[in-house]
């Protein structure tokens, strides 16, 4: 269905698809990613120890799971609009706070606010696809949502080597960052007005009919990625930066760069329900957790040298934008009847893995070196790739004929 705007007919695909990819570039990219780009401004900042790196970047991803449920119940209640402006709202105070942060306690209150804008402002966009847009462009959509992502991440880290180009305050980033949120809160209230509630939506359907056999697979590759994908944003451009950095890049520019390549090649994720349809989702979820592993093994073992760095991060932005691609048209299609409930359940399991990855990461960290954390962080994608079976990875609705 179109929707009039002074007089230029735009689609739901169009209007649905720009509004999610400026919501995710900001609540994924910045808001979920940027303490991880700034932690060795944060370490000199506010003397932060690898545990206390880890502490915080769980708050955030414990601000992450808290959005995520109350967006679900927002969603019934009131429709997509609200969950997504409130998202943006609360990144935008977040990234505000952090500019002007003073002390490691409000720093940790801005990470928190900031990061709990990646669970209020994507799961409606679910609701919402599936309800707008037909069958055959919602794949496409999804993509096109999830990659934002990278877009997001790429801003931040071209801001951040900028910064040390300039030689200009991380400061200035956040507040950029907190601006740039506020118009993409503007841009999706002009887009997510025009979508209503979802009809007959029931605030009180539990979460029971999720808790299926055949849907479990999901929720374990959900829980590994987020583990994972987390101890990697946390932790890799302040190793990469502390082992001297690559040749020819100033060393402090050296975490900007890892999130460059990071966020473009995720722009790959746009691909994935092409590769999907090529080799199959098993084959796919097998090839993205080998991708996460040798990430996690290249960064422990040669964080100094372009041969670590290029494959490392480019290998980390193709499993995170492509596994977040396949968690949303994966849910979608085993649960047709609660499309946002279920990616809203998968996410769950991912801020899970993502609360408990950086906590202990910076406790192993501290102890063991950072070198031994990260080849302990490969095995899970490791073991899930090896214990992957093709049975597991199915996208037919649960409860289906067969």
């Amino acid at each position: 269905m179109p929707v009039q705007t002074r007089g230029i007919t735009i689609t739901y695909f169009q209007s649905l698809s720009a509004a999610g990819f400026a919501a995710t570039a900001i609540s994924y990219g910045p808001g979920r990613m940027g303490f991880g780009l700034f932690v060795p401004e944060f370490r000199s900042a506010f003397s932060m120890s690898s545990a206390a790196v880890g502490f915080v970047s769980s708050l955030g991803f414990l601000g992450f799971f808290i959005g995520l449920m109350i967006a679900q119940a927002m969603l019934t209640r009131r429709g997509p609009a609200a969950p997504v402006l409130s998202g943006l709202l609360f990144a935008t105070a977040g990234l505000a706070t952090v500019a002007v942060a003073t002390n490691l306690v409000v720093l940790a209150v801005g990470v928190f606010l900031a990061a709990s804008s990646a669970g209020f402002a994507w799961t409606p966009f679910n609701d919402a696809v599936h309800r707008k847009i037909r069958d055959v462009d919602r794949p496409t959509a999804l993509s096109e949502i999830s990659t934002g992502t990278s877009v997001g991440i790429t801003a931040a880290g071209v801001a951040a080597l900028v910064m040390v180009m300039m030689g200009a305050s991380w400061r200035i980033c956040w507040a950029a960052f907190a601006a740039a949120s506020a118009l993409a809160l503007i841009a999706n209230w002009a887009a997510l007005r025009h979508v209503e509630k979802a009809p007959g939506a029931d605030p009180d359907q539990g979460w029971r009919a999720l808790a299926r056999r055949e849907a479990m697979p999901l929720f374990v590759i959900a829980f590994v990625y987020g583990t994972t994908s987390a101890i990697y944003i946390s932790f890799a451009g302040d190793r990469m930066l502390e082992a001297g950095g690559v040749p020819g890049v100033p060393q402090a520019a050296t975490p900007a760069i890892v999130f460059i390549l990071y966020g473009l090649f995720g722009l790959l994720g746009l691909a994935t329900g092409r590769v999907r349809d090529a080799v199959g989702l098993a084959w796919l979820l097998r090839g993205l957790m080998l991708a996460g592993a040798l990430s996690a093994v290249l960064v422990a073992i040669v964080p100094g040298r372009w041969a670590g760095l290029l494959p490392s991060a480019g290998l980390q932005g193709v499993h995170v934008m492509m596994t977040s691609a396949v968690l949303a048209f994966w849910s979608e299609r085993l649960f047709p009847g609660m499309p946002s409930r279920s990616f809203t359940a998968a996410l769950l399991a991912t801020a899970f893995g993502s609360v408990l990855g950086p906590a202990v990461a910076g406790v192993v960290a501290g102890s063991a070196g950072a070198g031994a954390m990260f080849l302990g962080s490969a095995v899970l994608p490791l073991a899930a790739a090896l214990l992957l079976r093709a049975g597991h990875a199915r996208e037919r609705a649960v409860g289906a004929p067969g």
